[in-house]
């Protein structure tokens, strides 16, 4: 089978509610039927040749789905990274207040590797989930020489995902992250779209370097489909439209490309709209569509601000 860059992600297969733009009235909720489509969609997806799947304790129910989901299959291909440090609390309500609970305690690690570990052999990539300086994980010796003795043991790439308008920074410091004389982090899951193309060089940098960069919130959360209430991108609303138009492809699949097209990454995590999402693998963008696409950029601050004001649905 030939690479497949696009991966799936199982936020959204794992609780009913995520961070999107998308505002939609919550229907009655069926934890088993929740279940049962989150498998249909990871069926679908390998169907379709998606062999990276992305999970973590905080998604809800994802990785135990994925624990589940991997005993029926026979396949060396499947790759599956997961995250640590995040507790789901919202139990499956859609109308909860408090969804997760952030903790990157060396407690919490061994408590939630306790779970993950079942994915191994498949699991290959293990991500401290929203590093951040805040919390103090990436000075943490005990956390970070626990996280060297699972790659030495497992062969994991260890990583972290970031968010926030100081990505870069925490990056940095990463990779200055050293256990026993040997950098720690070979895999990087960061925010870039469109929109927030803040990280094109580092993540150029990181990727020459021989290091893994996956890339998620490529659609930013949902702002790269045309919306009334952001007047200051709809002439970026025209030009992916005009390019989808172009392709025959949905805007997703546009926004998908550019990703791939514009930095050097391993993998692109798609969301629940896979089959749209992969329409992504079938052309490329050309240098001039890349370039014009460049300029839609906005200043990390505002970005984030902007994604701030997001809610769950």
């Amino acid at each position: 089978m030939t690479h497949n860059p696009i991966g799936l992600g199982t936020a959204a297969i794992g609780r009913p509610q995520y961070i999107n733009i998308r505002q939609e009235e919550t229907a009655d909720f069926s934890l088993d039927a929740f279940r049962r489509k989150g498998m249909a969609i990871l069926d679908e997806a390998y169907a379709q040749g998606v062999r990276y799947f992305d999970t973590a304790p905080g998604y809800g129910m994802a990785e135990q789905m994925l624990i589940d989901w991997l005993a029926t299959k026979n396949d060396p291909t499947i790759e599956l990274a997961t995250k640590w440090g995040y507790t789901y609390v919202a139990n499956f309500d859609p109308n909860a207040t408090q969804h997760e609970v952030k903790e990157h305690s060396l407690a919490k690690l061994n408590e939630q590797w306790q779970q993950s570990q079942a994915l191994l052999p498949a699991l290959t990539s293990y991500q401290i989930h929203s590093a951040t300086f805040e919390t103090g994980v990436l000075d943490s010796q005990a956390v970070l020489e626990r996280l060297a003795e699972l790659k030495a043991t497992h062969g994991l790439h260890i990583g972290l995902s970031t968010t926030g308008n100081n990505q870069r920074e925490v990056l940095e410091k990463s990779l200055t992250v050293e256990v026993a004389g040997e950098p720690l982090f070979d895999l990087f899951q960061v925010t870039y779209n469109i929109f927030d193309q803040s990280l094109r060089e580092i993540i150029q940098q990181v990727s020459a370097a021989g290091k893994r960069v996956a890339i998620k919130e490529a659609l930013a959360n949902g702002r790269v489909f045309s919306n009334e209430s952001y007047v200051h991108y709809q002439s970026a609303y025209q030009l992916l439209a005009s390019l989808a138009e172009k392709y025959q492809v949905g805007t997703d699949a546009i926004a998908l490309r550019f990703c791939l097209d514009s930095v050097p990454v391993y993998k692109v995590l798609s969301g629940a709209g896979l089959e749209s999402h992969l329409q992504a693998n079938t052309f490329s963008l050309t240098e001039q569509e890349i370039e014009i696409l460049s300029e839609l950029a906005v200043s990390r601050e505002a970005y984030w601000a902007e994604r701030q004001q997001l809610g769950w649905n």
